[in-house]
């Protein structure tokens, strides 16, 4: 945070302007923008085919962008690949589960953790000792997030063979395990009972507490509403509402396009 006189000021963590994407003649975002402050839980929020997952998939190097800039920590920055964007310090999960299915809980959490080992093709060929101790710390690290997930029990669980709702933990684990600044979830309680999601919401409050930064689209409106510091409200393809849930709630465009009579 940044100190202006006697008031803590957030620092901005992302900050994307006016971001347009076209496939053919069709707008999916024109001129979105949306800030992201350190240590907050922002909301991406709208209706089925508003543009929330296509802003994810630019921010996160899955698409290119057809004009727009990128702000990320601080620096100005091109989301080209997927691994650039995990080693800028972005990690996300997705709307469809996307885990390594025949692989353990552990297996997949320690997937992550190799994006930022140091063992070369040589250091795995010939595992000198250095290999073996990273090794050694990937597989406790690993160990250490599944118990923070609430998945201890599950190491060796094959990830097929776990419940819809320990597979949302376990992405949320291998995305924890890249050390990301900025963590993006795409509808993480989809699918979830009422008992998985306020152990979900709980789980991602913690997640803030303990210094992460976190961008959420979810379709859960009670959820949303609950945890999110602010919200961005995109359809059609273009932003429609900025500000906190009290805000949002209360915008007459908001409520036309996707609350509703929603709680």
């Amino acid at each position: 945070m940044a100190k202006a006189g006697s008031i803590y000021v957030m620092s901005v963590l992302l900050d994307v302007t006016n971001v347009s994407k076209f496939f053919g003649g069709v707008h999916a975002l024109d001129n979105v923008g949306l800030r992201v402050p350190s240590g907050s839980i922002v909301g991406l929020i709208g209706p089925n085919g508003a543009g929330k997952t296509t802003f994810f998939n630019l921010i996160t190097g899955l698409y290119s962008a057809n004009s727009g800039l990128f702000q990320f920590n601080g620096q100005f920055y091109s989301p080209h690949s997927v691994a650039q964007v995990t080693q800028a310090g972005i990690a996300r999960t997705f709307q469809n589960i996307r885990l390594f299915g025949a692989m353990t809980a552990l297996e997949n959490v320690m997937v992550g953790c190799h994006c930022r080992s140091h063992t070369g093709v040589i250091g795995a060929i010939l595992r000198g000792q250095q290999v073996r101790q990273e090794e050694r710390a990937i597989r406790e690290k690993s160990f250490a997030l599944l118990r923070y997930v609430g998945l201890g029990d599950f190491a060796d669980h094959t990830a097929i063979n776990l419940s819809y709702g320990h597979q949302r933990r376990l992405e949320i684990a291998r995305a924890l395990a890249t050390d990301p600044l900025l963590l993006a979830l795409d509808e993480p309680a989809a699918g979830m009972n009422a008992t998985e999601k306020l152990a979900l919401r709980e789980l991602l409050l913690q997640i803030r507490v303990d210094g992460k930064t976190i961008l959420l689209i979810e379709h859960d409106v009670s959820l949303v509403m609950g945890i999110c510091d602010s919200l961005t409200v995109l359809d059609y393809g273009k932003t429609i509402a900025v500000g906190s849930p009290a805000e949002v709630r209360n915008s007459p465009a908001v409520i036309k396009a996707y609350l509703g009579n929603s709680p």
